[in-house]
This record gives C-alpha cells, sequence and structure tokens, in this order.
C-alpha cells in the first residue's frame, strides 16, 4: 500500500514530492510498461542515488542503454566479436529485446540522438523491435522505460517524442538530502515495503483489471488537461491510466479523490504550459432556468369556512401525505473533480514555474527545427574529430588507423591464437567522427503601418543589431520583411552584414494599411527556401495583428483576417519557431489569435524596446527545457 499522503494545501511540499516519487515506484511493479515509464528530472547528487538505489532493489530487470549505444546492439544484430572470434556468423539479441518485461534505464536521456530515439519509441509504442536484416520477423516485447533528465533549467530536456509517451514526471531539483532524511530513514526502519510481496503483486494486477472510472472522471480529466494548456489527447489517457494502477494499489475498485489527484501532480503537472483562464462574470453567474410552462392567471384566494365543521375537516387534509424533502447529491460533478485536479497541479508546481510560458512556447513545439549554433555530431562530414572507440554500422565509419594503434600493442599476447595476420578484436575498433554547426536565419516581420511605426522601426533596428553582435560566432543570419500599404517588401536578404542591415532599415517610409497575410506570405517563401539551403528559419513578427489589407492588395477586415490566418496555418505546418510582439496599446485578441494559429510565442510590448525585445528573440532562439 502507498504510504499515507500529507493533506492537500495550497503549496509546494518536498515531502509530498518524495512520496509521489516512492509512490511511484510500487506502481512500477504493478503496470511497468502501461504508463510508458518515468521521466525523473534529478541532478546527481544524493536524493536521485537513493531512488535510484530503490528502483535498484526492487528485482525488476533494468538494462541500461548508454547514450553511445549503436543501433545493432540496441535492436539485435551481428555480434562482431564473436564472429571475428569463430569465422561464423553469430547474431545477439538486443538490449530491448533483454529488457522485455523489465525496464529501460536511460542515463543522460537529455542527450540522445534522435537515430536512437525512433527506434526505442517506436518499440516503445508498437511493443516489438523491427526486423534487422538478420532476421525475417519482429521480437515481441514490452518495457517501461526510466529516463533520467539531468539538463539544467536553460537546457532542452528528453525529446518530446519519448516524453510525451512516459507517464509520470517527477521533478527532484527542489529536493535537498534533509528534506527526505529523517523520511527516510523512518522509511528503512519501519521497512517501507516498496517492493510488493508476491500475493499482493498478483493481487493489485487483478484488481487493476477491474478498476472502473465514472464518465464524470475521465470528463474532469479531460477537461483540466485542456485548461492547463495540455493539447495531446494521449496525456489524459495516461492519467487514468496511472489513476487506475494507484487505486488497484490500494485496493480500490473505483478511482477516489486521492487517485485522480495523485495522476493530476504526477502527470498534468509537470505538462502545464499555462495557468488554467478564470470564469468570466457571464459563465460564472448561473444561467435562469426557462420555464416551457404558460404563465398562470392569477388565483382568487380560497372562501374561507363558513362553520368549525368544515375548518376541521379540512385541515387533516394538510396533513395528509407529506412530500419527502428532496434527496442530495453527493457525488461531485464533472465540474467540481475538474477544479479539484487543476488545484492539485498547481499546488505541486514549485513557484515561478510557469513566469517564462510565455515566450517559450513556441520554441517547445514537438515540431520546431534545431536552434542556431547548436552542434551536430555526423559521421559523413564537417569538422574532424578525435576517433573514439565504437562499433561501425550504419553511418558509423572504420577509422582504420586508429583501429590498428589500438591493436598494436596486444599482438605478441594474440600470435597464440592468431594465423600470422593482425588480430583485431572488438574493443580495438575506433570510428570515425565529425562535428558540424547548424546555422540558423533570423525572419523579422516588420508592420511599417500606421502613425508608430517609426518608433517601431527604430527600435527594431536596435535589436537586429545587437543580434547580429550577439550571432557572430555562430555565423547566424537575419532577412528582414516589411509591409506596409498593399504590399510586403523584402528590405534584406539574409545577410550576415551588420552594415547592410543598417542600410537596408534607414529611409524606411511609415503608414498605411496592414498587408500582414502578403507578410506572411513571403516569410514563408523565404523559409522554403533558407531550408533547401540547411539553414534553420526562425520568425519573428512586430505587429498588432490588425490585418485590413487582403492577399491582392484590396481593402477588407474580414478577408484580410482570414487570409492572415490561412498562411498562419502554413507556418505552424512547416514546424518552425515563431514569436509574435504585440505592439499594441493593450494586449490585443486578434494579435494572440493570430499567434496561437501559427503555434508562435506571444509577447505583449506596447512600447518596443530593443534591448528587451532582443532578449525575448534569444530565448526563442535556443529550445525549451
Amino acid at each position: 500500500m502507498t504510504r499515507e499522503a500529507p493533506p492537500p494545501s495550497t503549496t509546494f511540499d518536498p515531502l509530498e514530492r518524495w512520496n509521489d516519487a516512492l509512490t511511484a515506484l510500487q506502481l512500477l511493479q504493478i503496470d511497468p510498461h502501461g504508463f510508458g515509464g518515468v521521466c525523473l528530472r534529478a541532478p546527481h547528487g544524493p536524493v536521485r542515488e537513493r531512488w535510484l538505489q530503490a528502483l535498484a532493489d526492487l528485482g525488476l530487470g533494468l538494462v541500461k542503454v548508454p547514450g553511445s549505444v549503436d543501433s545493432e546492439r540496441l535492436l539485435g544484430g551481428i555480434d562482431l566479436a564473436h564472429t571475428l572470434q569463430t569465422g561464423q556468423l553469430h547474431s545477439q539479441a538486443g538490449l530491448l529485446q533483454q529488457a522485455d518485461q523489465g525496464l529501460v534505464c536511460l542515463p543522460m536521456a537529455e542527450r540522445l540522438s534522435p537515430a536512437l530515439l525512433a527506434p526505442l519509441v517506436q518499440a516503445l509504442e508498437q511493443g516489438q523491435v523491427p526486423p534487422h536484416r538478420h532476421s525475417a520477423e519482429p521480437t515481441l516485447t514490452r518495457f517501461g522505460v526510466v529516463a533520467l533528465d539531468e539538463s539544467l533549467p536553460d537546457e532542452p530536456g528528453v525529446g518530446a517524442a519519448l516524453a510525451e509517451r512516459l507517464g509520470l514526471w517527477l521533478d527532484l531539483h527542489a529536493l535537498s538530502p534533509s528534506d527526505i532524511h529523517a523520511d527516510w530513514a523512518d522509511a528503512h526502519t519501519e521497512g517501507l515495503q516498496l517492493r510488493l510481496s508476491p500475493g499482493a503483486l498478483t493481487r493489485a494486477r487483478e484488481m487493476l483489471a477491474q478498476v472502473q472510472a465514472s464518465d464524470d472522471q475521465m470528463q474532469a480529466l479531460c477537461a483540466a488537461a485542456w485548461g492547463l494548456g495540455i493539447g495531446s489527447l494521449r496525456v489524459p489517457s495516461l492519467a487514468l491510466r496511472l489513476a487506475c494502477a494507484h487505486a488497484a494499489l490500494n485496493g480500490r475498485q473505483a478511482l477516489a479523490a486521492d487517485d485522480l489527484g495523485f495522476a493530476a501532480r504526477c502527470v498534468l503537472a509537470p505538462r502545464a504550459t499555462q495557468w488554467p483562464a478564470e470564469p468570466s462574470a457571464q459563465e460564472a453567474a448561473p444561467a435562469p432556468q426557462e420555464d416551457d410552462t404558460p404563465p398562470q392567471e392569477p388565483q382568487e384566494p380560497p372562501e374561507p369556512p363558513k362553520n368549525a365543521e368544515e375548518a376541521t375537516e379540512k385541515e387533516p387534509e394538510k396533513d395528509q401525505d407529506p412530500s419527502p424533502p428532496p434527496e442530495q447529491n453527493t457525488e461531485p460533478s464533472a465540474q467540481d473533480l475538474q477544479d479539484m485536479l487543476v488545484a492539485a497541479a498547481l499546488a505541486s508546481l514549485p513557484p515561478h514555474m510557469l513566469d517564462a510560458l510565455m515566450t517559450r512556447q513556441g520554441a517547445s513545439s514537438p515540431q520546431s527545427s534545431g536552434r542556431s549554433g547548436q552542434t551536430r555530431a555526423g559521421s559523413q562530414r564537417g569538422r574532424p574529430l578525435p576517433p573514439r572507440p565504437g562499433r561501425p554500422g550504419g553511418q558509423a565509419r572504420l577509422h582504420v588507423l586508429a583501429t590498428l594503434r589500438a591493436a598494436a600493442p596486444k599482438q605478441r599476447l594474440r600470435q597464440a591464437h592468431s594465423t600470422g595476420r593482425v588480430a583485431i578484436r572488438a574493443e580495438d575498433f575506433h570510428i570515425q567522427r565529425y562535428q558540424q554547426r547548424a546555422s540558423s536565419c533570423l525572419i523579422l516581420a516588420l508592420d511599417a503601418s500606421g502613425s508608430a511605426a517609426l518608433q517601431r522601426l527604430a527600435e527594431a533596428k536596435g535589436a537586429v543589431e545587437l543580434l547580429l553582435q550577439q550571432s557572430y560566432a555562430r555565423r547566424d543570419s537575419v532577412c528582414i520583411v516589411a509591409f506596409r500599404g498593399a504590399q510586403a517588401q523584402l528590405l534584406l536578404p539574409a545577410t550576415r552584414s551588420l552594415v547592410r542591415a543598417k542600410r537596408a532599415m534607414t529611409g524606411l517610409p511609415g503608414g498605411g494599411g496592414t498587408p500582414l497575410a502578403l507578410a506572411l506570405k513571403m516569410a514563408h517563401e523565404q523559409a522554403a527556401q533558407l531550408q533547401r539551403q540547411g539553414v534553420t528559419p526562425i520568425l519573428v513578427v512586430l505587429s498588432d495583428g490588425r490585418a485590413n489589407v487582403t492577399l491582392q492588395g484590396l481593402g477588407g477586415r474580414a478577408q484580410a483576417q482570414t487570409d492572415a490566418h490561412n498562411w498562419g496555418q502554413q507556418w505552424r505546418a512547416s514546424g518552425h519557431r515563431a514569436l509574435w510582439i504585440d505592439t499594441s496599446m493593450q494586449p490585443d485578441a486578434q494579435a494572440q489569435q493570430l499567434a496561437s494559429t501559427m503555434g508562435a510565442s506571444y509577447l505583449p510590448m506596447p512600447q518596443v524596446q530593443s534591448q528587451r525585445m532582443a532578449q525575448a528573440i534569444e530565448r526563442v532562439r535556443k529550445p525549451s527545457p
């Protein structure tokens, strides 16, 4: 059984977070692959080591997959060392096959390459390892994942494809050894029973198949996820699965508030991207009940009884058949459950966690492309790096000279088993490595319409100068698109020259209409051209979003807004990051809606400031943690 959780509070409680982390160990025994696994964000230290030690003591099949593993070792293939020793072809089972009905541990999961994450996520989703060139059929395997995220708050975390499929998200950054010392000591002295007995484990798994959730509870989970800004349907499904496992652990056949609260803290809260919207006054006021019955005419008061006998005859009629009082419904409604889940999720968040979400939303898009200045390891081209030990295969090429250099000192020890040739073993293999630096281009769409255009252009000029000075080492470039009147103009093609950027923005006239759709169309065309050149485009729109010029250069606000939304959807489909800086005096609903359509970060900035604008753009350049 789980330990008794502290009563719910409105502040972040470290002990409650540690209690949830220990409860996660018990749930991994019941359903190791039903809810995907655990994403543990914690730095190196005694807190994480204690949790990992408790995980190792559970006796589950735990297979560690290092980040340097190759595809053949992960998915299965040729056993190269055995093949070299015997001279015959031998195959080996991959690490994912060895982890069947157990757990896969991923140290430093935030640094796993996409080439390694793709087959891992596919095997986790489908429950099987795809066939390789030496096998005809796929191999069935079911496992859970324990991803150890060691990234800092300003660094990218675990890949979105893997993190989305892991139900439990635990964050132990806020815990210190002093917070859990007494709790951990009591756990060992009292025999916490983190490892379930065979009988208790069998009962919990049988109970899991019988746990039922009501329609209101499922609706509340979906509504709470939507209110916290979670758009994936997989997340409430994982929350429901985890709540059912929590109920089965405690011997319940129906979900209780504790089960839903645990799912809200460990599944919904870490994925929150926004604060839930407050209901408006009209929505909060109860709607008047409509009565379809026609109004009745006022009835005349009854005549008083003529004598005492009639009065005594009518008095008992008042007491006959009294109607019973209406029964009160004690079950919480779907709205009450939703409010409870949202409150539990927000209470488990550390303070100031969601303050920077406005500028991170666009950068955290699952389809967003790479960032400026990011180094990409490759095996085909780029700057040569020192060779490292590894297994050749796929795109990894053998570094012959380094391999011979590693095998040369060991030839005398291997002469007894050699046939006159150079004896090479698997531990001698070295592979070639190259490094490439990905560059990006900032597409700046400037709204030169309206009376405040000159001030916006002047501050945008200052921001561009700051960005070009900061991005010189990354070899990034800037492209400027200005729109006013009835057309959009490519003011500056992609360039790294600060002098050209200053000259292009000098003397640009302002005023006129707002052809926003034409600007988004031109920015999309420039982004497609840059992507073909291997450059990552990032769009920054500086406008109030009040489009009034259509694609044909004609007036009409309704059609102009429709055209702008269409091209905003085109940008979102491209998967590139974007930032919308709203220059209205008050945050405008049209600009927010357009930013949401584009999948862009939204930042209101009534008084445009070059330094603040450059900092906001720099945050969008970096991938979110």
